[in-house]
């Protein structure tokens, strides 16, 4: 073989999954439980009402699916629109493009907006969109908070301006999968419709949830909505939790209680100041690649990202090569640059279950080092 675990400790730098808390670790290494006894459906009711704090809503109504992120798009899609709807929808990175791949499969009109990779959403182009909308034809805004392939945080409270200004009622469906839980994030602020996360981003849990959160908006469109959904259906959930019972079929008990660990250190540490560490780790991240000489591939500072920072290299090195030496080395994995920037970025993800200390040691160090070595 080429590649065997090198001793101790990987170090996982990738924009998620993420490295796992020693307390949701602890917390999930149990037996099954039967999830219809009374013991799983009052552990559900609580964490439903703590996952809205996390989305930063009052009233939202979230949903736990024993999915990933690519699940959580699919339910927010279908359940609030129907095939043949026009959707305005961001291309800006692999996630974005992923997402639109979804949207045209499953039939909606995708109006398709992009910008170079490395830019941010071309909001300009959403305004004159909207303003041009008279009849409303637009039913929803797709647009990925964080796009993790090139490092760039868009700015969802201008969307919400731009739809608020012309008065048009399109939904508005946020990817949150690398931003909820380490960027600030405001579903009722920002009137954001349908919000999703995945465990294993920010939350630091193993893949295998997908947390949807929808606005009473969002419900209301679902009554409607004639996209075919089973496995995703809102309104099979919504049956469940009036029964008390929470489940329409077999949830993962070991997540659920790591999901409880994962939400316990989060509301301990306090998410203002969860969001102002993954700052810190952001901007030390982008001090450290500047002092390298080397570029970030998010082009302005307006959309920099404070969960993964993608690393530009010179043209005479491959950058696959950078994160191969970085795993057989070091025990250090790094993000692939992704598509459009395969072999010509890094990636750095610096969100979850991270401190200084740990990021110092690691990422900044290692990724120095293993980029002078190629």
């Amino acid at each position: 073989m080429d590649y065997v675990n090198g001793p101790g400790r990987n170090h996982l730098f990738v924009p998620g999954p993420v490295n796992i808390p020693e307390q949701v670790l602890r917390a999930m290494n149990r037996n099954n439980e039967d999830y219809r006894s009374p013991a799983i459906p009052a552990l559900t009711k609580v964490l439903l009402e703590d996952v809205k704090k996390i989305f930063k809503t009052t009233s939202g109504t979230p949903f736990l699916f024993p999915t990933t992120g690519t699940g959580a798009w699919e339910s927010a899609l279908t359940n609030t629109l129907s095939p043949g709807d026009r959707i305005v929808s961001f291309l800006i990175g692999q996630f974005s493009l992923l997402w639109i791949d979804q949207q045209k499969r499953l039939n909606f009109d995708v109006d398709v907006v992009e910008s170079d990779w490395g830019q941010g959403a071309d909001l300009e182009a959403l305004a004159s969109k909207i303003a041009a909308d008279k009849s409303h034809t637009i039913k929803a805004i797709c647009i990925v908070h964080n796009e993790t392939a090139t490092g760039v945080t868009n700015n969802l409270a201008t969307v919400r301006k731009i739809l608020d200004h012309y008065q048009h009622p399109a939904l508005l469906l946020v990817d949150g999968v690398s931003s909820i839980c380490a960027l600030d994030f405001r579903m009722d602020e920002w009137g954001v419709d349908v919000a999703l996360t995945g465990s294993q981003k920010a939350l630091s849990l193993p893949t295998g949830l997908g947390i949807v959160c929808a606005s009473p908006k969002a419900l209301e469109a679902a009554k409607t909505a004639k996209s075919v959904r089973v496995f995703f259906d809102w309104s099979d959930y919504l049956k469940f939790y009036k029964m008390g019972t929470y489940w329409p079929y077999t949830p993962s008990i070991q997540l659920l209680y790591g999901l409880r660990a994962a939400l316990d250190l989060l509301f301990e540490e306090g998410l203002e100041n969860v969001i102002a560490r993954h700052a810190r780790l952001g901007k030390a991240t982008r001090l450290a690649v500047e002092a390298w000489g080397l570029k970030n591939c998010t082009q302005k500072e307006e959309w920099f990202s404070d969960t993964v920072t993608a690393v530009v290299v010179p043209p005479y090195i491959d950058s696959v090569e950078i994160v191969k030496r970085a795993w057989k080395r070091y025990n250090l994995s790094l993000g692939l640059g992704l598509n459009k920037v395969a072999g010509k970025v890094f990636r750095i993800g610096h969100l979850g279950n991270l401190n200084e200390v740990t990021f110092l040691f690691t990422a900044d160090y290692m990724s120095y080092y293993t980029f002078c070595e190629v």
